[in-house]
């Protein structure tokens, strides 16, 4: 089987999916005609980028240089969740760059190693696509999580203050609620698992299709992948809820939002 080539006037045929989704945003007064158009131009001009540069470091293969291009991928899925949550009283775009940064590079780096077992691990064809999987997929469990955790701190701050006021810690009087953000992140990852293969094919196997691999070998890799994600997803949530955690206390146990 042979990919089919898409060119540039194909491709141009695709923005009336756009140009349909900006007369419904007129025509019921959304307001998104903007965001779409921008969201376009940048779709086109940082995936073109992204070719020039991953091209450029595929070329190389040097490990030092994959792994600052995953941080720098890394840098900007904090960014995102840190512009999502919008919290400004407790900082989290270093707690979350620093978890995703160790956790990610970690399970990438034994997947690509122990699992597909390429050589060498960092060979940029396996570790730039499965980790920007990983982050990808774990920036919208993060920010759920995170969401849920500042929310529920503000909106039960009375609870947590007569827990601290009993002779409670700060990780007793947050106990729950940091349980109950880490299951929220968590949740779609596994409703996830809970429907593959059945409502939908996933994206890392419908491209392997449509690029002409065996279709076994294709359902293999997103087996890997849904795994692969999940676990990332349970470890980065985890240790970004906890560090983020010890931030909205002070030293004296005193809750800050």
């Amino acid at each position: 089987m042979s990919v089919i080539d898409i060119g540039w006037g194909q491709l141009l045929l695709s923005l009336l999916f756009i140009l349909l989704a900006a007369i419904a945003s007129f025509f019921y007064r959304l307001g998104m005609e903007r965001d779409l158009l921008i969201g376009t131009l940048r779709t086109f001009v940082q995936l073109a980028l992204v070719g020039y540069v991953l091209q450029f470091v595929f070329d190389l293969e040097h490990p030092i240089l994959i792994l600052l291009l995953y941080l720098w991928m890394l840098f900007w899925a904090a960014q995102a969740i840190h512009s999502r949550v919008d919290e400004s009283e407790v900082s989290i775009l270093g707690p979350t760059f620093v978890s995703m940064a160790v956790t990610f590079t970690l399970i990438t780096s034994m997947v690509t190693s122990l699992v597909v077992q390429v050589e060498p691990w960092y060979r940029p064809q396996y570790f730039i696509p499965l980790g920007g999987m990983i982050a990808g997929n774990a920036m919208n469990a993060i920010s759920l999580s995170l969401e849920r955790l500042l929310s529920s701190l503000r909106r039960q701050r009375a609870e947590v203050e007569l827990i601290l006021s009993l002779g409670g810690t700060w990780q007793e009087a947050s106990r729950r609620l940091r349980r109950e953000a880490i299951k929220a992140g968590m949740i779609p990852s596994v409703n996830a698992m809970m429907t593959v293969g059945l409502v939908s094919l996933p994206g890392m196997m419908s491209g392997q299709i449509l690029a002409g691999v065996d279709p076994a070998q294709a359902i293999r890799y997103q087996i890997l992948v849904m795994l692969m994600l999940v676990g990332a997803t349970a470890l980065g949530t985890l240790l970004v809820i906890n560090l983020i955690l010890r931030r909205c206390f002070t030293r004296y146990d005193q809750p800050r939002l």
